[in-house]
Formats: C-alpha cells, sequence, structure tokens
C-alpha cells in the first residue's frame, strides 16, 4: 500500500505561481511511476505530468514550459512547480502513484483556483 498527501494548492490570480507537493508513504519502493492529474469541473481528469524510474517521463502539452514537476526525494514523493497560471489550470489535482503491477494510488487531492 502507498498513502499520498498533497499540498500546495490555493486562490490564485492569473499569471501567479504555485507549488504543489506530493509526499509518498508505505511501500515506496513498489512505485515505478508517479503522476498529477488534474479535473476541472464538468470535465474528465487528464494527466498534468508524469515521472517514471524508467525515464518515460510526460508533460501535457498546454503546460509545457510553465509546470515543471521533480522529485523531492527528501520527502519521498514529487513536487509540481506551476508558474503563469492560467483559469484554464483550475481543477482538483492528484497525486497517482502506479506500482507498475496494475495498482495506482491516488491522494486525496488539492484544489487550484486561477481567477483574472
Amino acid at each position: 500500500q502507498v498513502r499520498l498527501v498533497e499540498s500546495g494548492g490555493g486562490s490564485v490570480e492569473t499569471g501567479d505561481s504555485l507549488r504543489l507537493q506530493c509526499e509518498a508513504s508505505g511501500d515506496i519502493a513498489s512505485i515505478k511511476g508517479m503522476y498529477w492529474g488534474r479535473q476541472a469541473p464538468g470535465k474528465e481528469r487528464e494527466v498534468v505530468a508524469g515521472l517514471t524510474s524508467d525515464g518515460r517521463d510526460y508533460t501535457l502539452e498546454s503546460v509545457k514550459g510553465r509546470f515543471t514537476m521533480s522529485r523531492a526525494n527528501e520527502k519521498n514523493g514529487v513536487s509540481l512547480e506551476m508558474a503563469s497560471l492560467e483559469p484554464e489550470d483550475t481543477g482538483l489535482y492528484t497525486c497517482v502513484a502506479d506500482d507498475g503491477a496494475g495498482h495506482l494510488y491516488y491522494g486525496q487531492g488539492t484544489q487550484v483556483t486561477v481567477s483574472g
């Protein structure tokens, strides 16, 4: 089992920055990939960024150049640096861990609201 706890969301203005963090605990040695997903009201969840142990990293086209996902080794997790935020970035951001054996673990999510 893997437990994920996100932090760092909030309400900001267009053009502002936020840093999300996801701390993992439990069977972290089993994790093969970690991702940030977001879900806007009335829309499907989409993967914003991902880091995998075999280097198959991913960034959603619409956030390239603005969002950077990194490993936060000291917290056994990942972070998501978000810059130049736009109202379209509003949503519930969820940290996801993949153990590579068909199990996905989800955090509770942290809300990001961009206005203006």
